[in-house]
């Protein structure tokens, strides 16, 4: 069917349906009778100043890095520069399009050929691809090509093991099974991988290793070469799930360790968006044996020429449309170009020293597991909570009244009543202080108030088994809900 511009006089082209009085919409040749709705559209009856106020107010509600701390453990929730937003947001790229000639982008393809440079050195690993949409698309892509190597030496019907830690991110073992191997875990020994533990596991059927160094305890892995040794000698792969890299950056590198593959997130490391359901940029960084296998295409320079080269023989395929998402890479280069080498080593140091200085004074409240040093993040035990009847997630809930996000909580689940803590180095000292204190003023509430908290935000503490089995996803559920709330006969007071 073909729209065309409708004029003044005419009725709109667009409206496909019924007005609220029952007036049968325009008859538009090509709109076949099940795509007409049966009733008229309510349309909400609002002002310009009424949309305003609503999306305003909706802002003021959100927790947000603009607005307070946010150690949220694992995710590294840094400030994204204004600088980088501007420059994203500049028409050259923001109106470019996916499926432009090249011979008319030639400034992005260069741009994000440079990236790739940087990232290269970065990892360690020779070859990189900005294709992958997110951190879980780009370990599973790894795994896509870790399978597609194995295919080809003849042994992918005996390869069918992943061995990954205990302290694994969840999305590390789903894209273990996407990829169609079996996910098996290997124990952790004060906090790191048992060695022998691991050296029991691997076998001809290890087709690969996953790993996040430093881990989701926030501790080294020192034991990183031995275990890239055990791994390589039964012929597996080793792969860097990139989570944690903004700790060691400039310092070493997944390649120096022994990866043979890698993920790792802009948003995490250099502060571009961050979540909300996207834009997303998981890079792929491969060395030399697994390079052949990235996806396709790959920037080539000829002469002062780019290219997009589509001509790869054993590589996994396209894994997306596009070429990753130029948005993100932008805002990721002028990150790393601003900072320069030494920039960026000194951003792993400040938030290894952030997180170690607010551990020193977070363990005088609560238990710290495992050893005193740790990088880029840390855990605390909540257990001795349970004494006054209360957990860590009131502990999380309280936090909010104070006008921070709260840390991440049960995760991971070797450590009792877990929270994983991360500052990273955007955060000031004065903003750890503030931190600590509101930290310390929720863990010395009482009980009472812990448990009944948050009490100063739009929402108050919620039914969680109740919103994870009857969500309310849209307004028509949320009419619907009120409706049997107002409907139910009132509670008797107690007498």
């Amino acid at each position: 069917m073909t729209f065309r511009q409708a004029r003044w006089d005419e009725p709109n082209v667009w409206d496909l349906a019924p007005s609220a009085d029952g007036t049968p919409p325009p008859q538009i040749p090509g709109v076949p009778d099940r795509l007409r709705r049966k009733e008229g559209v309510r349309w909400p009856e609002l002002s310009e100043l009424q949309v305003l106020r609503h999306y305003t107010r909706l802002s003021q509600m959100n927790f947000g890095i603009n607005t307070s701390t946010y150690p949220l453990g694992s995710c590294t929730m840094k400030y994204n520069p204004a600088i980088s937003e501007v420059l994203a947001r500049r028409s050259g790229a923001a109106q470019l399009h996916p499926y432009q000639p090249e011979s008319t982008v030639q400034g992005a393809l260069e741009l994000t050929w440079r990236l790739e440079r940087i990232l290269a050195k970065v990892t360690g690993l020779p070859e990189i691809s900005l294709q992958a949409a997110a951190g879980a698309h780009g370990e599973y892509a790894a795994l896509l090509m870790v399978r597609a190597h194995f295919r080809e030496q003849g042994e992918l019907a005996q390869r069918t093991e992943v061995l990954l830690p205990d302290t694994a991110h969840g999305t590390n073992p789903a894209s273990a099974a996407m990829a169609g191997f079996v996910a098996r875990e290997i124990p952790s020994k004060d906090g790191c991988v048992d060695v022998d533990a691991l050296a029991a596991a691997v076998s001809t059927k290890t087709a690969c290793f996953m790993l996040t160094n430093p881990n989701t305890a926030g501790l080294f892995e020192s034991d990183i070469l031995e275990i890239a040794r055990r791994v390589h000698d039964v012929g597996g792969m080793l792969y860097y799930d990139g989570a944690n890299l903004n700790a060691i950056l400039g310092v070493t590198s997944p390649g120096r360790m022994g990866f043979d593959v890698a993920h790792l997130n802009l948003h995490k490391t250099f502060a571009t968006p961050h979540g909300g359901g996207g834009p997303g940029a998981g890079v792929l960084a491969a060395g030399e044996t697994l390079a052949p296998y990235l996806p396709v295409p790959r920037i080539v320079k000829t002469g002062r020429k780019f290219r997009l080269d589509y001509d790869r023989p054993k590589s996994i395929g396209k894994i997306k449309t596009g070429y990753g998402n130029f948005g993100l890479d932008l805002r990721a280069y002028a990150f790393a170009i601003a900072h320069g080498e030494s920039g960026l080593n000194h951003i792993s140091r400040r938030a290894v020293l952030n997180s170690n200085y607010v551990a020193a004074r977070l363990g005088k409240s609560l238990p710290r597991p495992f050893r005193p040093l740790v990088k880029h993040e840390f855990l605390l035990s909540g257990a001795p909570l349970k004494e006054r009847g209360v957990r860590t997630l009131d502990l999380a809930k309280r936090l909010l009244d104070e006008g921070v996000h709260a840390p991440t909580v049960y995760f991971p689940s070797l450590v009792e009543e877990s929270l994983m803590i991360e500052l990273p180095e955007t955060e000031s000292k004065r903003e750890l202080d503030g931190f600590i204190e509101a930290f310390e003023r929720a863990l010395n509430d009482t009980p009472e108030n812990l448990k009944a908290a948050p009490r100063s935000l739009a929402v108050r503490r919620i039914d969680e088994v109740r919103a994870a089995r009857e969500p309310l996803l849209s307004w028509k559920d949320l009419r619907s809900s009120a409706a049997k709330v107002e409907a139910s006969p009132p509670v008797a007071a107690a007498p």
